[in-house]
């Protein structure tokens, strides 16, 4: 087994990780939405964040992973972070410098291993995003840039640390949070050509709610409708709380049925919530629509953002909206949804 190296500047790299305050904090969905989305585009069993510590590698996002750290000599990420590129390791069991290794001898049997350098503010190579399966396979140069994508989305993320990117009373990510990530979430669907949409949602009852119990009963509604939209989204969607009573969520690789099935669970989740809830009006939404499809030359977050907006406020006045995409047509309503290609 071959024990990674330490690249010339580690003293330097060492600071800058730390300098970022994220070794062994808890989870954080905006990193497990990055990690979630890797797992589904490559069909692998694991998807990591790993952060190269002095003498571990410790995760800050895992799926299908129970670990959450390893020593730093036997791990892959090691290797990774020693270089530029793409690290790739097709079968492991075949390659002399890992065939012996006890994360491919045993648990969790690794065979194929690709990870892409993560980097601070400044440079450094801190860790990486990296894909693990149990069987070997081939990785081609559209999929390694498919993965500095995705890659690029979690070193926004880890950048952002410092940033406030978070709504405090939500827990999901602010308006500068949720530009951030959907940005270059956008930017990965151009380049797997995946159709999506952007949803805008508004609380109808919100002053009503305000007015009758007061602030403490407006900011429950708020966490409410936010923890609705958790349970209700998807791998690889992208939430945020804009502002006041307005949410906002982003849906990759999602054609018209998606988008349906996606505002008809929310109501059900709200539903559910509604039923315990006494003394206060319903939580309800309008939502807009702006779709986009997998052969749109544009996809900026500001053109789509305003496209969905001035179609919720349509929904609010008219009770129901049809959106008209040059890939397919939606239809939503306060009460109902129907999807209907062109």
């Amino acid at each position: 087994m071959k024990i990674p190296g330490k690249p010339p500047n580690e003293t330097q790299r060492l600071r800058a990780l730390h300098s970022l305050r994220v070794l062994d904090t808890p989870a954080e969905e905006r990193f497990d939405q990055i990690t979630r989305m890797a797992k589904r585009l490559f069909d692998v069993p694991i998807a990591l964040i790993s952060l190269v510590d002095s003498d571990r590698q410790w995760f800050k996002s895992r799926q299908g992973l129970d670990a959450r750290e390893t020593p730093r000599d036997i791990s892959f990420c090691g290797h990774a972070i020693l270089d530029e590129a793409v690290f790739v390791v097709e079968n492991a069991a075949q390659d002399l410098r890992f065939s012996d290794n006890p994360l491919v001898c045993g648990a969790p049997d690794i065979r194929f291993y690709a990870g892409c350098p993560l980097h601070s503010a400044d440079g450094h190579r801190i860790g990486t995003l990296c894909l693990i399966d149990r069987v070997p396979r081939t990785f081609s140069a559209s999929d390694q840039a498919l993965l500095r994508d995705l890659a690029a989305l979690a070193e926004q993320q880890l950048r952002s640390l410092s940033l406030a990117t978070t709504d405090d009373l939500t827990r999901i990510p602010n308006r500068r949070g949720f530009h951030l990530l959907a940005q270059q979430m956008l930017a990965t669907c151009g380049r797997a050509r995946l159709s999506g949409a952007l949803l805008v949602f508004d609380l109808d009852n919100f002053k009503r709610i305000n007015d009758l119990g007061g602030h403490e009963a407006g900011d429950l509604a708020l966490q409410v409708f936010a923890r609705c939209l958790l349970l209700t989204c998807r791998e690889s969607d992208v939430l945020g709380r804009i502002g006041g009573d307005e949410f906002y969520a982003l849906l990759c690789d999602a054609h018209a049925p998606d988008t349906g099935a996606f505002t008809d669970r929310l109501r059900q989740e709200l539903a559910a919530v509604n039923e315990t809830r006494h003394g206060v009006p319903p939580i309800a939404f309008s939502v807009g629509v702006a779709a986009f499809g997998a052969g749109a030359e544009t996809r900026d977050i500001d053109t789509l953002v305003a496209e969905a907006d001035a179609r919720m406020f349509a929904a609010k006045s008219t009770g129901r909206i049809a959106v008209r995409t040059s890939s397919f047509t939606t239809v939503s309503g306060a009460s109902n949804y129907s999807p209907a290609m062109e």
